[in-house]
């Protein structure tokens, strides 16, 4: 991942079990509208789930790009929920309960909510949309010259596909289609170029 610098993002390829199997094998029936995700860390991070999402995408992941999982990435489990912010991807995966109604856990009420211009706070934003950082120029790596130079960057969305990135330089009056490199794959990040 790019860590703090550049977005505390990843974008890797996870091995393990897709969550409606292991959830079909336990007997748990779709009755229930809440999934509640528990990790063993010291503040055992919670979160609730639609069961919805749980059955459709998740994984409980024990490997990463091909390596069992690093400790700091959760060793032996975690909860991998594609294109939901990282605070629903609960590591070190301790339990998994069903339920009608979200559990209202701390995360829920009084952390990772959205303040809204009324002064209210918005509770289960989980989708990440369009998201973009440019990686270069950046602190570490300062424009040397003045000049042509190259922006670089990254941008995602969990919605779905980047498919074009617009870049400005001059405070938005004007803006231009950036490069992409590679493939615009789902809920993957994409790497973009500018001439500037």
């Amino acid at each position: 991942g790019c860590q703090f610098t550049h977005g505390m993002v990843h974008n890797v390829s996870y091995t393990g079990l897709p969550l409606k199997v292991l959830l079909d094998q336990a007997g748990v029936k779709a009755n229930g509208q809440w999934l509640l995700a528990e990790g063993a860390d010291a503040v055992a991070m919670t979160r609730s789930i639609p069961l919805s999402k749980a059955l459709d995408d998740c994984m409980v992941a024990w490997a990463m790009n091909g390596e069992a999982l690093r400790p700091e990435q959760g060793y032996p489990l975690r909860l991998v929920v594609p294109g939901w912010e990282g605070s629903m991807w609960i590591k070190w995966l301790r339990r998994l309960k069903i339920g009608d109604r979200p559990w209202e856990h701390r995360e829920e009420t009084s952390k990772y909510t959205d303040l809204l211009a009324d002064g209210r706070a918005r509770r289960h934003t989980w989708v990440m949309d369009a998201k973009s950082v440019v990686t270069n120029p950046s602190p570490q790596a300062p424009l040397k010259h003045k000049g042509p130079n190259v922006l670089s960057g990254l941008a995602w969305s969990g919605r779905g596909s980047i498919t074009r990135v617009d870049i400005t330089v001059d405070g938005g009056r004007n803006w231009f289609a950036a490069r992409i490199d590679g493939p615009a794959s789902p809920l993957s990040i994409v790497r973009f170029y500018a001439d500037i």
